[in-house]
């Protein structure tokens, strides 16, 4: 697939579209085009349950008239004259929203990087097919493993066009190839079920189909027979870096300028202070060469810079778009998201940046403690802090994991557990969030 010829076809419909919103009346206005190109396989016991391919490209029309702003979308084949009439006209008749507008002109990107985001590998349902099928058969073979939840390949890519009234005019690419597996180990009313996957840019960069399947075996076998643990408080709980991905997330949405903006997060009054443990820094870099979630400009033709949001635990930056900065009285740091219609703030490849202790060596020096692999649920209150999740994974004795834990409940407050934080040096970054091991001191576990 030739994703220049795509997007210059494009790029040339979202520019028809901008002039006859200007035409019909808008002071102002921005086009958007999302591309999207795919093809799944699922099996099950040896068998394909599915083999699927979509195909699609979404316009969306953005228009101003003064402080007045609507949106609308189509398919293609729609009546580019007709689309345009019809944002302005429902602008016209909205209120008037003090903070809209497109990002200021000194602000959009004159020019920007090619990241290299996409690899034009394709790949046959028969590929897919055989990768699939190679996790399981992996897994299966792993002596405990009773049965498959699923296994499955995917392999796609995805595009946005953006071009706005007052001069840009931009396009990327991103490819995107994934594996996972899940399988269920141990019998009737003992049975537990785990899973692996991996997810790259470029298909060369997979892990092998066969390693993932083994990973997910043995994960589910060493669940096997857990234990209950009993109720205690002050306790030191180890995240695994699958989990500790999720709990970066809860530091994302706290420092969201939208969520500081609709007074929703617990930090929103929190700018300039401590409010992770000293020494602990969190980054965000939409720039970075082949980054699962990087973007040579934003949702609105800002180039964005890489950022360090909290830095020797002393918050930084709210991630910021042109309308939630406007809000707050600040400038955009160039992490507008278009999301439909919409553009909103959000994290590009964000990392919570290692310590200089090994894992193993953490938790040796814990003693007594509980190593989470896996959450349930979402009990996490952002406006107050308060957390409260299910959990499973292994209890630490002596410094070693010693024994399969379920059945239990951690707890604490995100605005402590952000000040006890300890990280490992064990990140890996080829996810769009990424985060070593952790360990948080003084928490709660209700278990027996």
């Amino acid at each position: 697939m030739s994703s220049e010829f795509d997007s210059q076809s494009l790029l040339s419909r979202a520019e028809q579209l901008v002039d006859l919103a200007r035409n019909a009346g808008a002071d102002a206005a921005d086009a958007v085009v999302v591309r999207s190109h795919g093809r799944s396989v699922s099996v099950r016991n040896g068998k394909v349950e599915s083999t699927d391919s979509a195909e699609s490209d979404d316009f969306s029309l953005r228009v101003f008239v003064g402080k007045k702003v609507a949106s609308v979308s189509a398919n293609p084949g729609f009546d580019l004259t007709a689309l345009a009439e019809r944002a302005v006209a429902m602008a016209r008749v909205s209120p008037e929203d003090p903070y809209a507008g497109l990002a200021d002109d000194a602000d959009i990107a004159r020019s920007y990087p090619d990241l290299e985001l996409f690899d034009p590998t394709e790949m046959s349902a028969e590929e897919l097919t055989d990768a699939a099928l190679a996790m399981e058969g992996a897994a299966l073979a792993v002596p405990g493993v009773t049965n498959s939840a699923g296994s499955g390949a995917s392999a796609g890519m995805g595009g946005l066009v953006l071009v706005t009234s007052h001069g840009f005019s931009g396009s990327y690419m991103a490819s995107r190839f994934s594996r996972s597996v899940g399988v269920i180990g141990g019998e009737g009313t003992k049975m537990e079920r785990d899973h692996d996957f991996d997810s790259r840019l470029y298909a060369a960069d997979l892990d092998d189909a066969a390693q993932i399947g083994k990973r997910a075996g043995d994960r589910v076998v060493r669940r096997l027979n857990p234990r209950q643990v009993p109720t205690g408080s002050n306790l030191t709980v180890v995240f695994d870096p699958r989990v500790s991905r999720g709990f970066v997330g809860h530091i994302a949405g706290a420092i969201n300028g939208a969520s500081v903006a609709r007074k929703t997060s617990f930090l929103r009054d929190k700018m300039g202070q401590q409010v992770l443990k000293a020494g602990l820094n969190i980054t965000d870099d939409p720039l970075r060469m082949r980054g699962s979630s990087s973007r040579p400009f934003d949702g609105e033709g800002i180039k964005g810079e890489a950022l360090t949001m909290i830095e020797d635990g002393v918050l930084k930056h709210w991630f910021l778009s042109s309308s939630t900065a406007r809000e707050l009285g600040l400038k955009t740091n160039g992490r507008g998201s278009r999301g439909g219609t919409t553009v909103s703030p959000s994290s590009t490849n964000l990392a919570l940046e290692p310590g200089d202790i090994a894992p193993e060596d953490l938790i040796r020096s814990i003693g007594t403690g509980f190593y989470v692999t896996e959450l349930i649920g979402h009990g996490v209150d952002m406006i107050t802090g308060e957390y409260s999740r299910g959990a499973s994974g292994f209890w630490i004795e002596n410094g070693e994991l010693a024994y399969p834990v379920s059945e239990v409940t951690i707890a604490s407050n995100l605005k402590d557990m952000f000040m006890r934080l300890t990280v490992a040096n064990d990140i890996d970054r080829k996810f769009g969030v990424a985060a070593p091991t952790i360990a948080i001191e003084g928490m709660t576990l209700a278990g027996l």
